[in-house]
């Protein structure tokens, strides 16, 4: 069985590609052009040269695949042209399952985000059901990945047999750009963290998230919607595991939120005029307004996604990042 992967140089993308190893899969994986392949070094892979935008392409890349896993996406907090966003995580979503449907793919796996979800904000964990809408998304990547879903939806009304799965916020090794979360990882290394917001996460050892994948492969409902999760907790709870594995001291100053966001703004404002990234991204800030706690139950019941210690995961995500130069 051949299984045909995008986003395989990224965070997920890496894991899910070394699980699919793991079972004896052979894997195609889609390369962009100038991509930093280092997480796919060393490993029995195949690098198909393409791009979402290319359809032709991806048809040509598909040829020969049973199983297709896209979880590939432009994610960012700012970018100076939010139109490449949605041309990357809409668009190119299109076009990949436009040509899966086309190659007659016996199933697909579509990796969504929680960002998609609703979420009470107040705490309560949000459900694969709590009612959402448009008006609900904060920031272009959010917005792009609800649209995205919804394409993903309307495909399988036409037939494809796909399985959406929403991960909350994978931590772990081979986070190489790294990803927002990682980089709050990376900054509290090199002690430059003094305070923090309060907010909350539900965190996920990126092995499990990856394994969560291939079992909504295996078992789960075409048309279905997974929650991959595993721990709520927030933010200075996770400073605080952090702490507990690195014996640098958790910031203790807690900000208010208000002036921050102001901060923001102004930050956004002045990236806009220099094309350089913000070094307060608007949109993360007005995400941390809410908690963003979910409950995985349905992927735990449905397709027996493991739940391992969040903790050792942070502690992995540690080693990983001393290891490769980043603190």
């Amino acid at each position: 069985m051949k299984t045909f992967v995008t986003g395989a140089t990224g965070f997920i993308g890496a894991s899910i590609v070394r699980e699919l190893l793991r079972e004896g899969r052979e894997v195609r994986a889609l390369v962009r052009s100038g991509a930093d392949t280092s997480n796919l070094a060393g490993l029995d892979v195949e690098q198909w040269q393409g791009d979402l935008r290319d359809r032709a392409g991806l048809l040509r890349g598909l040829k020969g695949c049973d199983v297709l896993y896209h979880a590939a996406a432009d994610y960012r907090l700012w970018t100076r042209d939010p139109s490449e966003m949605y041309r990357i995580n809409v668009d190119g979503t299109a076009a990949i399952l436009e040509a899966a449907l086309e190659n007659g793919l016996s199933r697909v796996v579509y990796t969504s985000s929680v960002g998609t979800l609703g979420n009470p904000g107040d705490g309560t964990p949000g459900t694969e059901q709590t009612p959402v809408t448009m008006a609900d998304m904060v920031g272009h990547y959010k917005k792009s990945k609800f649209l995205a879903e919804r394409i993903a939806e309307g495909f399988v009304g036409r037939g494809l047999p796909l399985v959406i799965v929403n991960p909350s916020t994978p931590i772990g090794p081979l986070d190489i750009k790294p990803t927002p979360t990682g980089r709050i990882i990376v900054d509290f290394l090199n002690r430059k963290m003094p305070a923090y917001l309060d907010t909350g996460l539900n965190i996920i050892a990126v092995e499990e998230c990856a394994r969560g994948h291939i079992l909504a492969e295996e078992r789960g409902r075409i048309g279905g919607k997974y929650i991959l999760g595993n721990t709520n907790l927030t933010l200075r709870a996770i400073f605080g595991l952090l702490a507990e594995i690195t014996g640098i001291p958790a910031p203790r100053v807690r900000l208010p939120y208000t002036p921050i966001l102001l901060a923001a703004y102004v930050n956004e404002g002045l990236a806009a005029i220099t094309g350089k990234e913000p070094l307060i991204p608007l949109a993360g800030v007005q995400m941390a307004a809410k908690f963003m706690y979910f409950d995985s139950s349905m992927a735990v019941a449905e397709l027996g996604l493991p739940q391992t210690s969040v903790k050792d995961a942070l502690e992995r995500a540690v080693e990983w990042f001393r290891a490769n130069g980043y603190a």
